[in-house]
């Protein structure tokens, strides 16, 4: 559909474009009662993540599991061993909104992990027989969805051009680049 207002003319047409956008930062304190009662900590890291991600309502969550695994000693420091844990979580991350003019319930959520999750602190609690590890984790969503939006229209110049004539220029044109080249 044209609309003419004051000389000028738009045009209403759809096309998929990013609609709301949102971003969470968060840490998250996990606490793992190794086997053996730990006597210092050699080092912690995360591993192993996988993550999902859907609209609800307003907002979007996004579902996941990472590994912990912290390398510990024990026995006095005359032996170690390695941790495991499994964690899942789910963030649920605000939109704000960028387009109303969306249509349809389809929205494609795209999912970013700005910041995958990883271990910023690993100690023994205070009662000695558990690890207390500190993760961080951010994550940045788009929702794409189809929107309407006006373009305007440029009228043509006056002067008519021949397609047929305007392709035969342009292929002379390319022809004769390339018997210069041919030339050399």
């Amino acid at each position: 559909m044209v609309y003419v207002d004051n000389q000028v003319n738009t045009r209403e047409i759809f096309t998929k474009a990013v609609c709301a956008k949102g971003r969470k930062y968060s840490q998250a304190l996990h606490i793992v009662k190794p086997v053996n009662v730990p006597t210092s900590i050699l080092g912690a890291w995360v591993i192993n993540h996988t993550c999902i991600s859907e609209k609800v309502g307003d907002i979007v969550e996004v579902a996941g599991s990472y590994d912990l695994n912290i390398w510990y000693s024990y026995d006095n420091n005359t032996k170690t061993t390695v941790a495991k844990e499994l964690v899942t979580y789910v963030e649920e991350i605000p939109l704000q909104k960028i387009d109303t003019n969306y249509t349809g319930n389809q929205m494609e959520v795209i999912t970013l992990v700005k910041q995958q999750p990883n271990c910023l602190e690993a100690k023994i609690d205070l009662d000695g027989a558990s690890i207390r590890i500190k993760v961080e984790k951010e994550f940045f969503v788009e929702l794409v969805g189809e929107t309407k939006i006006s373009v305007l229209v440029l009228e043509p110049e006056d002067k008519e051009i021949d397609e047929q004539e305007a392709y035969d220029e342009e292929y002379d044109q390319d022809e004769t680049e390339i018997l210069i080249d041919d030339e050399e």
